[in-house]
């Protein structure tokens, strides 16, 4: 045996299982990360203009729209309450965002196990649905951020660009190698 060939044979290899429901825990960390980095005074200001929803209706969003996906993946589910964004705090939010993330976490496990990555009533496979899932989740982030900043209190630099650095967020997570 060559020493490439020895070498190849022990590079590490990609387990794509893991590193799904790695990347969807890692986008939840950011979804914890901006929401605990608001200003009070932002929470339920309403937006400019008075239209649209408030940074808590956003937040709430998030959430509720997992539950949704949750029921229609699994019609027994038993799943909380949606969250009333009119008088949910953000601790409530993050608790039931937390809460929903372990859920889909759940459902998740189900697809990577399932021979063709099956996520009932979603098309075409689980693999999509975590990009489905994480582009939904950055784009209300991205709306919360600039809603903040609208509003006279922009989310702080640090947490901002913390946003961007998966492997920090990783590490947060709990995950190491």
């Amino acid at each position: 045996m060559t020493s490439s060939s020895r070498s190849a044979s022990q590079a590490p290899v990609l387990d794509l299982r893991r590193s799904l429901l790695e990347t969807f825990a890692i986008n939840e960390r950011a979804n914890q990360k901006l929401i605990e980095s608001l200003s009070d005074s932002v929470w339920r200001a309403t937006p400019p203009g008075g239209k649209g929803r408030r940074i808590a209706g956003i937040a709430t969003h998030i959430h509720n729209v997992r539950l949704m996906w949750l029921a229609a993946a699994d019609k027994s589910a038993k799943l909380g309450a949606k969250l009333d964004d009119e008088k949910v705090s953000r601790k409530e939010v993050m608790e039931a965002l937390s809460g929903s993330a372990k859920l889909v976490d759940k459902l998740l496990e189900k697809g990577l196990h399932d021979p063709v990555g099956r996520v009932p009533n979603f098309k075409p496979d689980v693999v999509a649905f975590v990009g489905y899932l994480i582009a939904h989740d950055a784009h209300h982030r991205g709306q919360i951020s600039m809603l903040a900043r609208q509003l006279g209190s922009a989310v702080p630099s640090k947490t901002a660009f913390g946003l961007w650095e998966w492997g920090t967020l990783w590490k947060e997570s709990g995950f190491s190698r």
